[in-house]
């Protein structure tokens, strides 16, 4: 997974001006990113420090069993090809 160019107290010192009323296009320009990642941070800006690094830890898992889940249905049909193969 990426890693945010960004610390989570950098992030919620970005989401002050544009709760303060300042347009979220200028906000975005300023500290340099995509609307759609303002929004995203926003979304998050309700959680701690702590449930933020948990929220991290499971898509990190997360990512890392589907991973799992892909390299076995692969198997599962090389496996079923060869087993077709043979009968």
């Amino acid at each position: 997974m990426k890693m945010s160019r960004f610390a989570e107290k950098r992030i919620a010192c970005a989401l002050r001006p544009a709760e303060s009323g300042m347009p979220v296009v200028d906000v975005c320009r300023q500290i340099g990113v995509s609307e759609a990642t303002f929004y995203t941070w926003k979304e998050c800006a309700d959680f701690g420090a702590s449930e933020l690094r948990k929220l991290k830890q499971l898509k990190d898992e997360s990512a890392r069993l589907s991973l799992i889940v892909t390299g076995l249905t692969l198997d599962k049909q090389i496996l079923q090809e060869v087993v077709r193969k043979k009968l």
